[in-house]
């Protein structure tokens, strides 16, 4: 649970970023 939580949240950071810089 805790693993899956970090890993999503990382997921969503990477996301964020690449939609800023596209």
């Amino acid at each position: 649970m805790f693993y899956k939580d970090i890993i999503f949240s990382l997921i969503c950071m990477l996301l964020l970023i690449i939609c800023v810089l596209v």
